[in-house]
């Protein structure tokens, strides 16, 4: 792993660690505070380790094998090969909202997720340059950064929406009046989420042009992949995932939580209308004639 991306997971980790202790001391003082601190490192190392899983499981995705899914099983080899990486593993998320995405910690231990509803409204060519966008993330090591980013962002919020309701409850333990506690529980109930939202976009958006030249370029198909992005797009439109946690919004090829939560606060991906704009002049220089 690079240095550049040891420095963003370590900042990661710090922020996750700070903010932890900042929830813990405004509602137990210094003793909770260092408890919040030990947790964090206990979390930070549980996530390197097992985030993939931990993302997975908040979509109920499935693992399947070459018998289950012997179309994209046979794209997914294919373009694994042309990009010279090995064979990803691949599962299917049980949700009508086209989508995808990719995680893991590195090449070896990489997840390639899809939806049921991807499966279902893109052709062959379409699939594939999205699987190439996918496949783009784990050569560029982008998803161990994504997958770190959206599993604290969800700790995060998960703690704000528990300090909410526990400071509402008179549950903190300390000597402030209820008043002071309530207060201090909406502040973080608020910004918690919040700081969780600007750890996504703090990966940063170019990786996802990035993505779409490199997908472009593995499956040879940059108007498909540019035609998934629009089909993908105008569904999302009307039936944006309501399954799954928003802080996962830019592991995602197209944000799946469009016109939900918080995610309409923070751009988490480029303008899809640029992202075409981009693989029109790309397809250009490949050779290809415009189609779209």
């Amino acid at each position: 792993m690079g240095l550049g991306l040891w420095l963003r997971t370590g900042l990661l980790m710090a922020v996750l660690t700070g903010l932890l202790m900042a929830i813990g001391y405004v509602f137990g003082g210094p003793s909770v505070a260092f408890m919040m601190f030990l947790f964090s490192m206990v979390f930070n190392f549980m996530t390197y380790w097992y985030s993939d899983k931990i993302v997975l499981s908040w979509y109920n995705a499935r693992i399947v094998d070459e018998f289950e899914a012997p179309e994209l099983y046979v794209i997914v080899r294919k373009l694994a090969e042309n990009a010279g990486l090995p064979m990803p593993r691949i599962a299917i998320i049980p949700s009508e909202t086209p989508n995808a995405f990719a995680t893991g910690r590195d090449p070896k231990h990489a997840v390639v997720a899809v939806t049921t509803g991807l499966l279902k409204i893109l052709n062959r060519d379409e699939l594939e340059g999205v699987i190439g966008h996918e496949l783009t993330h784990i050569k560029n090591r982008d998803m161990l950064i994504g997958t770190f980013a959206a599993a604290l962002a969800g700790a995060i919020i998960q703690l704000a929406y528990w300090a909410r309701w526990i400071a509402i409850f008179g549950g903190f333990g300390r000597d402030e009046d209820d008043a002071g506690s309530v207060l201090a529980a909406i502040l973080i109930a608020v910004l918690a989420p919040i700081a969780a939202m600007l750890i996504q976009t703090a990966v940063s958006r170019s990786r996802e042009f990035l993505a779409d030249e490199g997908g472009a370029k593995i499956s040879g198909k940059p108007h498909a992949l540019a035609s998934a992005l629009l089909k993908i797009e105008r569904a999302v439109r009307y039936r944006p995932m309501r399954e799954g946690n928003p802080a996962t919004a830019h592991m995602f090829i197209v944000n799946p939580f469009k016109g939900t939560s918080l995610a309409t606060l923070f751009s988490t991906h480029p303008p899809t209308e640029a992202r075409i704009e981009r693989l029109r002049k790309i397809a250009e220089e490949m050779g290809y004639a415009p189609t779209f």
